[in-house]
């Protein structure tokens, strides 16, 4: 097998298995993702439902762009007396990359137990679980070899010299997250919170487009944290951070957000977020975001600083993220029966 062939067969090797031995699918705006970091962060915002939805494009500059979208959906149902409150949450995830078109899709239902641990229902312990459905697919038509080169020039009609058993498989996927958050003191924009969440904990099998494959998805660990703080009436400070851990493989991404109120400070309705993360030893990462209650939009672009920061000319993953939340105003709205913190 010369080394074309080579390189392609482990081109496409490596891309069915990044998130068997390397990263899942990860987003710089961790704000805007906040079930697929952790299925227990579900739930913690001001609002009765939340639906948000993220789009990245990576490394055009190198090859075809990578292109992945999320879409989440929080609902609480409070339990007035208690101070508790359930989280139904749904995480769908889709990602395509490369000239074969390598496809994944995930449908991840997710429930997250809010437990008050406080009369003022302001800190809460939280246990969730999240698990579903997930596909890969590629198409055969689009992948092309050495194989197909007749002496002259390409021929689409030779064969490639492959043999894939089957184009797509599924498999069966779950996490399980725990978080903590509090308010801190008397403002409502000074809170923070703490989770942590294993990802993959049922170690899928044969996770490849052969039927001899022996790969497992490998189990990820992520530590989250974050901490909001007022700095007057107007405005306040956002921290938080991400560290995750899957087999060899590991990321640390955190930065900061300034918010500033535009009307009124109790109850603003417009809001502008702007500030910087950095995705250790891989990017830094620019954000902008405007509020107009009940929605949000956000942009983001991640500026290369990695060893592929020559090929990439510094260009690396534009995001943009919308989202929609409020309360229902309906009889059991959470409005009145938690103070949960506002990330």
């Amino acid at each position: 097998m010369c080394f074309l062939k080579k390189y392609f067969i482990a081109l496409i090797l490596f891309s069915s298995c990044i998130s068997a031995h390397g990263q899942d699918i990860h987003f710089s705006q961790i704000f805007e993702t906040p079930v697929l970091r952790n299925p227990a962060l579900a739930g913690i915002f001001s609002g009765d439902i939340r639906i948000q939805t993220v789009y990245r494009s990576q490394w055009n500059s190198i090859t075809n762009a990578y292109q992945t979208g999320s879409s989440n959906i929080e609902y609480k149902i409070p339990f007035t007396q208690s101070g508790d409150f359930l989280t139904i949450a749904g995480q769908f995830l889709y990602d395509k990359a490369g000239t074969a078109d390598l496809r994944s899709t995930h449908i991840l239902p997710a429930l997250n137990y809010h437990k008050s641990l406080n009369d003022e229902k302001s800190t809460y312990l939280s246990l969730a679980f999240m698990g579903g459905w997930v596909q890969r697919s590629i198409d055969r038509s689009k992948i092309t070899t050495n194989s197909q080169y007749n002496g002259n020039n390409y021929d689409p009609t030779l064969l490639n010299g492959e043999n894939f058993p089957k184009s797509s498989f599924s498999f069966f996927d779950a996490n399980v997250g725990l978080s903590f958050n509090t308010q801190l003191g008397e403002k409502e924009d000074n809170n923070m919170f703490l989770g942590v969440a294993y990802h993959h904990f049922t170690k899928p099998k044969k996770i490849s487009f052969y039927n001899d494959s022996k790969l497992a998805l490998t189990p990820k660990w992520v530590a989250s944290g974050g901490v909001r703080m007022s700095l007057d009436d107007y405005s306040f400070l956002t921290i938080e951070a991400d560290y995750s851990k899957q087999g060899i493989s590991s990321e640390i991404i955190g930065g900061m957000m300034y918010t500033k109120k535009l009307d009124e400070p109790e109850a603003p309705k417009y809001l502008l977020h702007g500030g910087a993360y950095f995705r250790f030893r891989d990017a830094i990462i620019p954000v902008l975001k405007i509020e107009a209650k009940p929605l949000a939009i956000a942009v983001s672009y991640d500026v290369n600083i990695s060893g592929l920061k020559q090929a990439s000319k510094g260009r690396g993953g534009f995001e943009v993220s919308l989202t929609y939340q409020k309360y229902l105003n309906k009889y059991n709205s959470s409005i009145n029966s938690t103070k949960c913190p506002r990330f």
